[in-house]
């Protein structure tokens, strides 16, 4: 997880997300993927990504409206961050950050998702 402020760009916290990642990927002769969409299109991400052994799959601007269009039942694969995001915002004190020190912040991030993934656990 990278915490900043609201009026920063996506793009810019991928080092800091690439970082922080904890467990580290299994041996594999294969490089683990990393899924984005459009608004991560710049040669920087890919950078960020190479040097971070990933395999960077981005869509271009256009390209998703293009395979709804051409391809039958086709459906983007951003469901899971768009439900993880929607579960987070149950929670008031992460929908409006009410914490100034960005560490207060993280620090209930990381109580949010283990409570969201104990409640997973529970009801199977």
């Amino acid at each position: 997880m990278a915490v900043d402020s609201a009026n920063r760009h996506d793009m810019k916290l991928v080092g800091a997300t690439l970082e922080s990642i904890v467990l580290k990927q299994p041996e594999s002769e294969l490089k683990p993927n990393l899924c984005l969409d459009k608004g991560y299109d710049y040669d920087e991400v890919r950078d960020l990504a190479k040097e971070f052994g990933y395999t960077a799959h981005i869509r271009a601007r256009g390209e998703e409206a293009q395979a709804i269009k051409h391809e039958s039942g086709f459906k983007a694969r951003r469901w899971v961050v768009e439900r993880t995001h929607s579960w987070m915002n149950r929670f008031r004190r992460i929908l409006i950050r009410w914490e100034k020190k960005p560490e207060n912040y993280l620090a209930l991030l990381h109580f949010v998702c283990g409570w969201i993934t104990y409640r997973k656990l529970i009801s199977g």
